[in-house]
């Protein structure tokens, strides 16, 4: 990283207007200062010309006017209970009357004005006063409105009001709970199509918590793909955080496949997926979605009962313009390919007149991928309903991805309020020192608050809808994100801050009003006053067992009483494989055979080695395994270690367990491994037995192993059983 010592003062203000970081600290403890010419393409990203002195001058002048022309704030956030102060710019010396309109349409006149002697400000001629307001701190949680009324002229804000505390929901009670972690499109059943489904996840969640007291079934993000081949696998790169993936539907679950006339036509379709995926050691999304989506098209052709057109057309009302929007970009695909960039120029922004006509030209095409949405949010309120009526107190918890596809219908559509000539990625750390670029461009923290938080609002609440809760990954990206200039290496980044009030607070408005749990996937290089933030609004963080050392003692296994209360505790992650590939050393014969790893690969299996010895060693001195420290466990099974350290997290006082499902049923084959694409099949492994033989859904409910590891888990959450 270049040091820069003498950025000079404009570019440096600017910088600290916007959230942009001048300087950080790596994950050695070493200060680094950001590249001039990062900096400026930053501010760009931003909409900020900064290349000269001029030009930050400049800015700095229109940043300051920008200010005082805003009567108030765009957006104004408070936690219940302590209200809230804001300012307010009117000609010098005229009256301001200030009003809160609440959600409800209740008027509160109750605002009282507050100290503030700020100079009035010379803006283009005419004297700008600022004046500062409290409201009432027994505001009701919700999204209201503060209205000005000065000289004539009246407008309005955004006021959020929103929990000083979420915590975990009241069902819940003291108990703690334990649920299934899985990759959904990797649990496959005999009736699915080659690919696992929202049927599947109904299944499995009934199995786990009906005959295993399991609280909850944590899935991958569900968001949707482009629906053009080759299917992007990872649920992490999608072209839409809002809306699901098509492929999840079970065709024969939609009402109107009753009604279709030729249902052999369907059932042909699905064995010549099936019979492909049994020869095919891997997940074939592009044959079972074109697969799928001949049997959907002929579905979409049955005319809908009238009942049925009243609750599709409400369900378009509620969704508006965002849900017709991705239906005529996923038509758009369809036609042109799946890269906006590259479409003809008129097609490239979703308010163009071409891409009405576009629209009003193919009106079925469209209606089609709105359809699809419709059938999508129909299950997954079944799978919901499903979990929570076979005893799970939280039922579905979903995962919420970083970003989306550059190229994709969310950065179409949101293009305004998403950074362009930048992508979000990862510092360098410990696990990856050259660092991560991630290719999603990110949220421009300016334009959200400017949009009040709108797409940021519907997003929480579609991927809140029909779940208990859900895990958001890299939750520190909702405080600070790593932006990477278009062309730069990951190294040549730099931070840019979001307001973290705002937006965490947001989160824990909608889970509220939801009645959900959040999980914060807050590993890696986090700032430590981040997990305290978090935990003082009641959000869990997340511990992965191998993960979990004590830093400022021996460096061996954190003990199992120091761990974390309000966070989700496991033993493994997706991006690990599971505990037995764990156990016999794979990821690091992985990482060695596809030239990822930064030391000898003798040195990193020595160092894997000492690491589950002092975890066995662990395990054998609370008394989860046979014999003491020192003992030969060359006799202990896999088996037995897994339900030990399953067992561990019984002893931490983390409220929520999580089982991966490949460990419940002895997998060993990673999921992801991080820093490759198609080097390794990441995202497209099926479910595997301890033989290695593929696994159908079927075979979960009936395996001894499983019925072991979730009895135990069982147990281990409902004391006196």
């Amino acid at each position: 990283m270049e040091n820069v010592p003498d950025v000079d003062a404009g570019l440096s203000d600017l910088a600290n207007r916007f959230g942009v970081a001048t300087s950080y600290t790596d994950w050695t403890g070493r200060t680094v200062d950001v590249a001039e010419h990062t900096l400026v393409a930053v501010l760009g990203a931003l909409g900020i010309e900064a290349g000269t002195p001029e030009q930050r001058a400049a800015a700095l002048r229109e940043q300051d006017r920008a200010y005082w022309a805003r009567a108030l704030p765009p957006t104004i956030v408070a936690r219940a209970g302590t209200g809230a102060t804001f300012w307010a710019h009117v000609t010098h010396g005229e009256d301001a009357q200030v009003w809160v309109r609440l959600e409800d349409g209740v008027a509160r006149t109750d605002i009282r004005q507050v100290d503030n002697f700020t100079p009035p400000f010379d803006l283009d001629g005419r004297l700008v006063g600022e004046a500062s307001f409290a409201v009432p701190d027994d505001l009701p949680l919700g999204y209201h409105r503060v209205h000005l009324r000065s000289g004539g002229l009246e407008t309005t804000a955004t006021l959020i009001i929103t929990p000083p505390w979420l915590g975990l929901p009241e069902r819940m009670g003291s108990r703690r709970l334990w649920g299934m972690a899985t990759q959904l499109y990797s649990v496959r059943s005999k009736r699915s199509w080659g690919v696992g489904d929202l049927t599947d996840l109904a299944d499995l969640a009934v199995w786990s918590g009906a005959e295993h007291g399991a609280g909850y079934v944590l899935i991958n993000p569900l968001h949707a793909a482009a629906p053009t081949a080759p299917m992007e696998p990872s649920p992490y790169l999608p072209t839409s955080r809002r809306y699901v993936n098509p492929l999840y539907l079970r065709v024969e679950a939609i009402p109107e496949y009753a009604e279709l006339p030729k249902r052999s036509r369907v059932h042909r379709l699905r064995e010549g997926v099936q019979a492909r995926a049994r020869k095919l050691d891997g997940i074939d999304r592009d044959a079972s979605w074109s697969a799928k989506r001949k049997a959907l098209k002929m579905i979409h052709a049955v005319r809908p009962s009238a009942g049925r057109a009243l609750a599709y057309q409400a369900y378009r009302d509620r969704e508006g313009k965002a849900l017709d929007d991705f239906a005529t970009w996923c038509a758009l695909a369809d036609r042109h390919g799946a890269d906006w960039h590259e479409w003809p120029q008129g097609l490239r922004h979703p308010d163009s007149p071409e891409v009405a006509a576009f629209a009003a030209k193919h009106a079925s095409a469209v209606d089609f991928h709105r359809w699809l949405q419709w059938q999508l949010d129909d299950q997954l309120a079944s799978a919901q309903s499903s979990a929570v009526r076979a005893g799970m107190t939280l039922g579905v918890m979903a995962d919420l991805a970083v970003g989306v596809h550059p190229n994709g219908a969310d950065a179409w559509a949101l293009q305004d309020i998403l950074a362009l000539g930048v992508t979000a990625g990862a510092p360098p750390d410990e696990y990856n020192q050259l660092g991560q670029d991630w290719s999603q461009p990110p949220w421009r923290p300016d334009q959200l608050e400017q949009d009040e938080y709108l797409p940021f609002r519907a997003l929480i609440q579609s991927v809140l809808r029909h779940a208990g809760g859900v895990r958001i990954d890299h939750i520190i990206g909702l405080f600070r994100l790593w932006w990477i200039p278009q062309g730069a290496l990951p190294t040549e980044g730099t931070y840019v801050r979001y307001d973290h009030e705002a937006m965490i607070g947001i989160v824990a408005l909608e889970a509220h009003r939801a009645d959900a749990v959040v999980v914060g996937e807050d590993l890696g290089t986090v700032e430590p006053w981040v997990r305290d933030y978090l935990r003082d609004r009641g959000l869990l963080g997340t511990s992965i067992l191998w993960f979990e050392l004590d830093r400022d003692g021996s460096g061996g296994p954190l003990p199992a009483e120091q761990w974390r209360e309000y966070c989700l505790s496991s033993v493994t992650t997706h991006d690990l494989p599971p505990t037995a590939g764990y156990l016999a050393g794979d990821h690091v014969r992985l990482r060695d055979s596809l030239g990822l790893l930064t030391r000898p690969v003798a040195e990193e299996i020595a160092a894997d080695k000492q690491v589950n010895a002092a975890w066995i060693a662990e395990l054998q001195r609370v008394g989860l395994l046979p014999g003491g420290i020192g003992t030969d466990v060359a006799d202990l099974t896999d088996e037995q270690i897994i339900l030990a350290l399953y067992r561990y997290l019984g002893r931490t006082p983390s409220r929520l367990l999580a089982v991966a499902l490949t460990d419940a049923v002895g997998d060993r084959r990673a999921q992801n491994q991080p820093g490759t694409i198609d080097e390794y099949p990441n995202w497209r492994v099926p479910l595997r037995d301890s033989s290695g033989k593929s696994m159908l859904l079927e075979a979960v409910f009936t395996d001894p192993r499983a019925a072991e590891l979730s009895a135990a888990m069982h147990q281990i959450t409902t004391p006196g059983i």
